[in-house]
């Protein structure tokens, strides 16, 4: 595994500007590499942000949308429709104004599917379609995503797995239904850390000084189980993008060649 890299921009609005522009970058790279791409998408304010300028990018045409395959890290398990779920705001950040393939976009099941409350059914569902997608190429039962992106929280979780929680402890399932979990809704879907650790790369977000702590101790060294944005890397390649807020608490040799 090789050390993640920490790219560090003047503010939240300039990271997710220049996130947006790596992330096309990226997918028209794996797209005439490979034929199509796959991303991994991520809520919370930074996720969203980072579609929101992609939306607003000149750029964005560049990319075939037609060929890129979307999945999603974690998802409240909520009905169909409502504004908390990932899926609804990252329709309303970018997904509605691009010429996406329907086929190609992968939502997690919502709590009035056909599964109804059964959130586990529905992770195992997730993972069977996972399981579908990949090829013989691809490193066991999910894609070599291109892209997996992670917003990082102020407790360290990543999608949604939470510190000491049952679900950062999962080795073997690729999608897990997660119940109590310490942030609302408490019932939710999430990739676990093997599914995570099959792209190619990973990218951890992160802006704002509630997230300072969280970072230092991810890139600190510390143990998956107590900060699981520790455990998140990529098979190529691990980046952490933040602002200089999100950096204050790291040492300046992190990134002394990467700010902006």
């Amino acid at each position: 595994m090789t050390p993640p890299q920490v790219v560090v921009h003047r503010d939240k609005e300039l990271m997710a500007k220049a996130a947006a522009a790596r992330l096309i970058t990226k997918v028209v790279d794996a797209q005439a590499a490979r034929g199509s791409a796959s991303v991994v998408l991520t809520g919370g304010r930074n996720g969203n942000a980072l579609l929101a300028a992609l939306a607003e990018a000149p750029a964005r045409d560049a990319v075939d949308w037609s060929r890129l395959d979307l999945w999603w890290g974690d998802e409240r398990f909520l009905p169909e429709g409502d504004p908390d779920r990932n899926y609804t705001q990252a329709r309303a950040a970018l997904l509605d104004a691009v010429p996406l393939d329907p086929a190609r976009v992968h939502p997690m099941p919502a709590s009035d599917s056909p599964f109804g409350n059964d959130v586990d059914a529905a992770a195992e569902a997730y993972a069977e379609e996972l399981a579908k997608a990949a090829g013989p190429q691809d490193h066991g039962p999910v894609p070599t995503f291109d892209v997996l992106m992670l917003g990082v929280g102020p407790d360290t979780h990543v999608a949604s797995l939470f510190p000491e929680h049952p679900g950062v402890r999962e080795t073997e399932r690729m999608v897990i239904g997660v119940r109590g979990a310490p942030k609302p809704p408490p019932t939710r879907i999430s990739l676990t850390l093997p599914a995570i650790r099959a792209a190619r790369e990973v990218w951890l977000l992160a802006a704002g000084e509630d997230k300072a702590n969280a970072v230092a101790i991810a890139l600190s060294g510390a143990g998956e189980i107590q900060a699981p944005a520790a455990g998140a890397h990529g098979r190529g390649r691990t980046l952490w993008l933040l602002d200089k807020a999100a950096a204050a608490q790291l040492p300046k040799q992190l990134y002394p060649l990467a700010s902006a």
